[in-house]
């Protein structure tokens, strides 16, 4: 019993003094592989060993007061600073392949530097200062290598640039005095970007596109509008960035490592930005960049990559102010503009109103999904601008129907080209229907005044008195020249009526609408007149002169101009 007893305490003893020798002793071959051997993966393993080591002679206090420890506590020491030593000249060695002219660095990244990411922890570990000066390093070689990368691309775009506006560019100014058109003339730089949207609302559905290849756009001859370069930038600074920021984590094991590399290619495009944004005119393509910029916030936070969030909304902070400054320069052209220089004796649509029309449905269409409401209200402050502009020069003219007609073409083209950027129609589209309404009723009275001029001013007056002791009805004396006048040249009169309309509208649709409620007015007017003849005493003298409806309602089919059989039967019911 007790031999046994002896045994097993002495195997006990055994077993925890045999792990000691184990973590304590420093074999050869360890100290050869660590001295002269290469940089690979046993050297790697090797590393993982001396750590464990080293570890174990700081933790144990009984291990430190250990006679063995003495004895190797120096060997350890050496071969942790030559390992030391190595694994920064390896390291160093490494970082300076990343400056190499045309090095990809993402493939140097993950396919060379993350093999070795265990050499980084070594350092961090048992080196604190030569990891700070490898991390220096690194820091300093990137931000060199990111912030050339980006400035040579920046230039290479800069190139590119198509410019859209200058800051004569705006609604209210004078076509002439940009000096290069004549007047009345839009300009075809003007009418296809400056204030319509167009094919540059494809940029937001190739938001995650890849960046443009400047040198193939060049070789193409081919030009965008900033909004098409400052995209395809931010999208290489997105990709670039979740690259650098997962390295820089898996590497490292820090993520702030990430913005001391950034500050130097966040001060090139923030140079490039500055020298830019203010001499920005063009309001169309600052909303789209504001648009983008959510877009690429979107795409960050899907990605689950934060390190863009402070940088991208500094450029959104920028951004609205300068939109802002453009558009009410756009607003006080309109509030100052020159209404004599502008007016011109022609009541089609007027090149100030087509510009206000393209650029608030351009707004509205990239408003549609966000439905931003400090947006609206200076969309809001813009029709008011020019609803007044408007009154002023519709004033100029000379008729009053000149002034009803220039008002209903301005208003019916604006309507539709509201109505291509946002179907279920706006607030914006809706007041300008309500003055189209009413201006098309004052116009069709003025259009029957012109021929039948005493036979509406004796219905609106006269037509309802009834015949009683106390009050003279209508005579047939009164009457009499009103029949036998419009029994003579009504004909003549709705084709005057109809060529006065073809002339004067430039929609057609909307010229016929309005014809059709002039006719279904005149026929209201005739038959309260045909009324007001048969309850005269005497009346019935007058029915071979009185016309039948239905050869009003013939003549009017009749008419030159495709009237449809549903605008007949609406206006015979309306007789009936």
């Amino acid at each position: 019993m007790d031999m046994g007893l002896k045994l097993k305490n002495r195997k006990a003893a055994e077993s925890k003094l045999s792990r000691f020798v184990e973590d304590i002793i420093v074999p050869p071959r360890m100290v050869d592989i660590i001295v002269d051997g290469e940089v690979n993966d046993e050297y790697l393993r090797t590393l993982e060993i001396l750590s464990k080591k080293l570890k174990f002679v700081e933790v144990d206090s009984m291990v430190k007061a250990s006679k063995a420890l003495k004895d190797v506590q120096p060997e350890l020491e050496r071969l942790r600073q030559k390992a030391v030593s190595k694994a920064f000249e390896f390291m160093i060695q490494k970082l300076y392949a990343l400056r190499k002219p045309k090095t990809n660095i993402q493939i140097l990244q993950q396919s060379v530097l993350l093999k070795y990411k265990y050499v980084v922890l070594f350092l961090k570990e048992h080196g604190k200062e030569i990891y700070a000066e490898v991390r220096a390093a690194y820091v300093d070689t990137m931000n060199k290598v990111l912030s050339a990368q980006f400035r040579a691309y920046i230039q290479a775009l800069e190139k590119l640039q198509l410019d859209i506006a200058t800051s004569t560019d705006l609604i209210g100014v004078e076509t002439r005095s940009t000096g290069h058109f004549l007047r009345g003339r839009e300009p075809i730089k003007n009418r296809s970007a400056v204030f319509a949207l167009g094919e540059r609302i494809n940029i937001l559905k190739e938001i995650d596109q890849p960046a443009l290849i400047p040198h193939i756009a060049e070789a193409n001859s081919q030009k965008y509008p900033y909004e098409v370069l400052f995209r395809s930038l931010h999208k290489l600074l997105m990709d670039t960035a979740t690259s650098e920021y997962l390295f820089c984590d898996d590497f490292f094991g820090e993520d702030s490592i990430f913005y001391e590399i950034f500050t130097g290619p966040f001060a090139v495009i923030d140079e490039h930005f500055n020298a830019v944004l203010p001499n920005c005119y063009d309001a169309i393509g600052l909303m789209l960049m504001i648009r983008i910029i959510h877009q690429h916030q979107l795409i960050m936070f899907r990605r689950r990559i934060p390190c863009l969030d402070s940088y991208l909304d500094k450029v959104n902070i920028s951004l609205w102010p300068r939109f802002k400054m453009v558009f009410d320069m756009h607003l006080n052209s309109l509030r100052s503009a020159n209404v004599k220089t502008l007016w011109e004796d022609d009541v089609h649509p007027h090149y100030v109103m087509r510009r206000y029309a393209e650029f608030t449905a351009s707004l509205v269409h990239l408003n549609v999904e966000y439905g931003d409401g400090q947006l609206d209200l200076n969309l809001e402050r813009l029709r008011m601008a020019v609803d007044d502009l408007l009154v002023k020069l519709a004033k100029l003219f000379t008729k009053p129907k000149s002034q009803t007609v220039f008002l209903i073409n301005n208003y019916d083209m604006t309507i539709a080209i509201l109505k291509e950027a946002a179907t279920e129609g706006g607030k914006t589209q809706l007041h300008f229907e309500e003055l189209l309404k009413s201006n098309i009723a004052i116009y069709v009275e003025e259009l029957l005044a012109e021929h039948f001029s005493d036979l509406i001013k004796f219905v609106k007056t006269r037509a309802s008195e009834e015949t009683s002791s106390n009050s003279e009805g209508p005579t047939i004396s009164d009457v009499e020249p009103m029949v036998k006048d419009f029994a003579s040249r009504w004909k003549a009169a709705i084709e005057l009526m109809h060529k006065d309309v073809i002339t004067s509208f430039s929609n057609f649709l909307c010229g016929m609408e309005i014809l059709k409620a002039a006719l279904t007015q005149l026929l209201l007017y005739y038959t309260r007149l045909s009324e007001c003849v048969k309850r005269i005493s005497g009346g019935s003298a007058l029915n071979k002169d009185l016309v039948s409806i239905s050869s009003i309602l013939y003549e009017i089919k009749n008419t030159r101009g495709p009237f449809s059989s549903s605008v007949l039967f609406n206006l015979v019911e309306t007789q009936e």
